[in-house]
This record gives structure tokens, sequence and C-alpha cells, in this order.
């Protein structure tokens, strides 16, 4: 992600809340192509479609982030 994208992800979290992958993945600390994967197996944050467009509402990656919190690494299976 470019500094661009960066920066127009920035803008629209104060504007428009909706992001589009590139920006969601960013928003929320992951890889695009993570975020696709997740989209396609029904692990990842709420989507919409606005035509052939994939949108991701704020609230809905922040709704989404809370719910993967974790009290402990135990909790993953990771003993880090």
């Amino acid at each position: 992600m470019d500094d661009d994208e960066i920066t127009r992800a920035a803008k629209a979290k104060r504007g428009s809340p909706f992001l589009n992958t590139a920006q969601a993945a960013f928003y929320i600390g992951l890889s695009r192509r993570t975020l696709e994967k997740m989209r396609l197996t029904g692990a990842g944050p709420r989507f919409r479609k606005h035509g052939r467009y994939v949108r991701y509402h704020i609230d809905d990656l922040d709704a989404w982030s809370l719910g993967e919190r974790k009290k402990s690494a135990s909790e993953e299976g990771d003993e880090r």
C-alpha cells in the first residue's frame, strides 16, 4: 500500500464510512490478500457489494476487530 492509499484511507475515515479492500485491510492491519481470502471463507468482517465493488463499513471493521479480541495467547493456541 503506498502513501496515496494511506492518505485516501485516512480521508475516507473522516468523510465516507466506506472503504475499499485495500483501505479496509490497512485500517485493520491485514494484507489486502488476507482480507480477500477471509471474505471468501466468511471469516472476515462484514462487507457490502456496491455494484461490482466490495466496500467495508468502518463500523463493521471495528465490530469485527472487537470480536477478535483475545484475553491471552493460549486462547489462540499460541504459546509465545
